[in-house]
C-alpha cells in the first residue's frame, strides 16, 4: 500500500519542477525583454513573484490532494478491517462446529466398538452353545457329526440322482415318441413306394436229368468226364442218390452258373466228352458274361443311375450270382439305392449321390473271395480306384461301421440297407447261427447286476429281462434297459432293432389258518 506522505512530496515535487520550469522561460523572455532594450530588474522582480505565487499555490494543491488521498485509503483500510473481523468470526464459527463433530466422531466410534467387542462376546456364547447343542444332540441320537453328514449326503445324492433319472427318463420319452413318429413316417413312405420280389438262392445248383442214365455219362469212363467237368468249370460235380438229378458246388456262384449251364447244354446235346465239354464251357461262359453285362446294365435302368466305370456295371453284374443269408445281393443292392433314394427326398436330400452310394455299397463282395478284408473297404477302394466322388466312396466304407460316419448320405445308406435287410422274407440264417445269436443276447442280459431271467422273443427282436423287485426299483429299471440296449448295440450286429423291455413284479403272499 502506498504512503500519502510520499505521494504527497511527489506531487509538490512536480509542482516545483512545474514552476522552476516557468519561471526558466520567465527569465529568457526577461534577457530578451532587457535585449530589446527593457528593464532587467523589473523582469527578475516580476519573474520572482511570479514564481513565488505558483510555488505556493502548487503547494496548497498538493497538499490538497494529498489530504483527500490519505482520507479515501483510510476509508478503504476501515473496510478491509471490517471484512477482516467478519472472516475471522466466521471462521470461529466453524472452527468450533469441526470440533463439535470431532467430539460426536469420537463418541460413534467408542460405541461401534463397544458394541463390536458385544458381538464378539455374543459369538463365543453363540459358539458354544452350539458346540453344547451339538454334543447334545450326538448324544442324544447316538450319531456323530461325521457320519451323519454322509448320511445327509446320501440322502442328497439318491435324491439328486432319482431327479435326474425322472428327467432323463421323460427326455427320452419325449425324444423317442418324435424319432419314432418321424421314422416310422419316413420309412413306411419309402417301404410302401417300393415293391420287390424276394429271390432265394443257395450255394448249390441242382440239374435235372431226363433219366439217371445220363449219370454214367457225366462221369464217364473211369471219371475222365466229369474230372475234366470239374477241372474245366474249376466246380465239384456232386453224383449222389438222388434221383434224375445232380448238384454243382462252388463258392463262386459265376463259376456255379457256368457249370450248370455248361452240364444242362451237354445233356441237351447228348454228346459228352472231352472236346464237347470244352466247347459247351466257353459257350456257357460267354453267356454267362453276355447275362452279367446285362444285369448291370438292368440295375443302372432300375434306378436311374447313369455314367458308370464298365468294370464296376461287370462287377455290379456278377453279383446277380451272390446271395446274403438268402437274399440276391444284386437285388439288393437296386432296393437299397431305391429306399435310399425316397428316404434322401423326404429329408429334402439330393437323392442322386445317395441312390449311387446305395447302389455301390456291396460291390465289394463281388471280389471277396478273390481279395482279403471287409467288403465294405474292398468296394471303397475299387470305388475310389474308378474315381468315384469322395461322398459316395465315403458311404460306401461306412455302410458296416469300420468307418465313423460324417455325413448324412453315409447315415442314409446305412438306414437303407438295414431296411432292405430287415423286411420280412429277405433274409435267411442258419439255425446254428439263430441259436447263437438268441443265446449271445440272453448271455449279455445276464450280465447285469439285479437281472435273475431273460427271454428272447420273436426271432431275437424283442428281449425280456426279469428283475429282482427288492434290489432294483422302477427307475433302475428304466436305468437297466437302456443299459442293456447300449451293451447290445456295442457287442451285437444285427439288421433292424432289438427291443429290451425290463420287467419289475413284486408279489406279496400269506396265507389265512
Amino acid at each position: 500500500m502506498t504512503d500519502p506522505v510520499v505521494i504527497g512530496l511527489t506531487v509538490f515535487g512536480l509542482a516545483i519542477g512545474l514552476g522552476f520550469g516557468y519561471l526558466f522561460t520567465r527569465l529568457t523572455t526577461a534577457r530578451r525583454r532587457e535585449r530589446d532594450g527593457a528593464s532587467a530588474e523589473d523582469a527578475v522582480a516580476g519573474a520572482r513573484l511570479e514564481a513565488k505565487t505558483i510555488l505556493v499555490k502548487a503547494e496548497d494543491e498538493g497538499r490538497a490532494k494529498a489530504e483527500a488521498y490519505r482520507e479515501k485509503e483510510e476509508e478503504g483500510l476501515a473496510l478491509r478491517r471490517l471484512e477482516l473481523s467478519n472472516l475471522e468470526s466466521r471462521l470461529g464459527q466453524r472452527e468450533e462446529t469441526l470440533e463439535q463433530r470431532a467430539s460426536n466422531l469420537a463418541q460413534r466410534e467408542q460405541l461401534l466398538i463397544d458394541r463390536e467387542e458385544e458381538v464378539t462376546r455374543s459369538r463365543g456364547d453363540l459358539e458354544q452353545l452350539k458346540e453344547e447343542a451339538r454334543f447334545q444332540l450326538e448324544k442324544v441320537s447316538g450319531i456323530d457329526v461325521a457320519a451323519a453328514k454322509a448320511e445327509l449326503l446320501e440322502q442328497v445324492e439318491d435324491e439328486a440322482r432319482r431327479e435326474a433319472m425322472i428327467v432323463v427318463r421323460d427326455l427320452e420319452v419325449k425324444a423317442r415318441e418324435e424319432a419314432d413318429r418321424r421314422a416310422r413316417r419316413i420309412l413306411a413312405t419309402a417301404i410302401q413306394r417300393l415293391s420287390s420280389e424276394v429271390v432265394t438262392e443257395s450255394t448249390v445248383s441242382v440239374i435235372e436229368l431226363p433219366s439217371d442214365e445220363m449219370k454214367g455219362r457225366i462221369i464217364g469212363r473211369e471219371g475222365r468226364n466229369i474230372r475234366h467237368l470239374e477241372s474245366v468249370t474249376g466246380t465239384n460235380l456232386i453224383v449222389d442218390d438222388t434221383p434224375e438229378a445232380v448238384s454243382v458246388s462252388s463258392f463262386d456262384p459265376v463259376r456255379r452258373e457256368v457249370a450248370r449251364i455248361t452240364v444242362e447244354k451237354l445233356v441237351a446235346d447228348g454228346r459228352i466228352h472231352p472236346a464237347s465239354i470244352e466247347e459247351m464251357y466257353e459257350k456257357a461262359k460267354a453267356e454267362v458274361e453276355q447275362s452279367v453285362r446285362d444285369a448291370g446294365e438292368w440295375a443302372l435302368v432300375e434306378v436311374g443311375v447313369s455314367r458308370l466305370h464298365p468294370e464296376l456295371i461287370t462287377l455290379m453284374g456278377r453279383l446277380k450270382y451272390r446271395t446274403s443269408y438268402g437274399q440276391n445281393v444284386l437285388n439288393h443292392l437296386v432296393e437299397t439305392a431305391q429306399i435310399a433314394s425316397m428316404l434322401a427326398s423326404e429329408l429334402g436330400i439330393d437323392p442322386g449321390p445317395v441312390k449311387r452310394a446305395a447302389l455301390l455299397h456291396d460291390i465289394g463282395k463281388a471280389v471277396t473271395h478273390e481279395v482279403e478284408g471287409s467288403h465294405a473297404l474292398i468296394g471303397a477302394e475299387i470305388a475310389r480306384r474308378f474315381e468315384e466322388d469322395p461322398a459316395v466312396v465315403h458311404g460306401i466304407e461306412a455302410h458296416h461301421n469300420e468307418v465313423e460316419p460324417r455325413t448324412v448320405l453315409a447315415v442314409i445308406v446305412q438306414a437303407a440297407d438295414a431296411v432292405s435287410a430287415a423286411r420280412p422274407g429277405a433274409r435267411r440264417e442258419t439255425l446254428e447261427g439263430y441259436v447263437k445269436r438268441l443265446e449271445r443276447l440272453e448271455s449279455i442280459a445276464l450280465e447285469f447286476e439285479g437281472v435273475e431271467e431273460v427271454f428272447a422273443l420273436q426271432a431275437g427282436r424283442e428281449v425280456r429281462v426279469m428283475v429282482d423287485p427288492g434290489g432294483v426299483n422302477d427307475l433302475e429299471a428304466r436305468e437297466l434297459s437302456r443299459k442293456i440296449a447300449r451293451k447290445l448295440e456295442e457287442d451285437l450286429q444285427y439288421p433292424g432293432q432289438i427291443e429290451v423291455t425290463v420287467i419289475r413284479e413284486f408279489r406279496a403272499t400269506d396265507f389265512a389258518r
